[in-house]
């Protein structure tokens, strides 16, 4: 049996694009703390279905959440990748 190692490729991507984003600079986010361009390691792990356009860092949970549309009203909801996994900052 082989081991999935999609878990640690994800968590090594995301660790690399969290580093970039420690360097982001307040005008790299839109006024709901949102990234205006998205790093592509985190638009690559990411399930289509989101709305990768307005994604932004929670400094509480160290997660990355999207903007849904919803059709009564917008819901911030944590960005996952296929498998259903949340994105978040790995742990320095």
């Amino acid at each position: 049996m082989t081991k999935n190692k999609t878990p640690k490729k994800a968590v090594a991507i995301a660790s690399g694009a969290l580093i970039l984003t420690g360097c982001v600079s307040n005008s790299a986010l839109d006024k709901d703390g949102a990234f205006r361009e998205l790093p592509e390691p985190v638009r690559e792990l990411a399930a289509p279905y989101q709305n990768l356009d307005k994604v932004r860092l929670d400094a509480n949970d160290s997660c990355f959440w999207y903007l849904h549309n919803g059709p009564v009203e917008d819901t911030w909801l944590p960005l996952r990748t296929p498998k259903g996994n949340p994105i978040c900052q790995a742990a320095s």
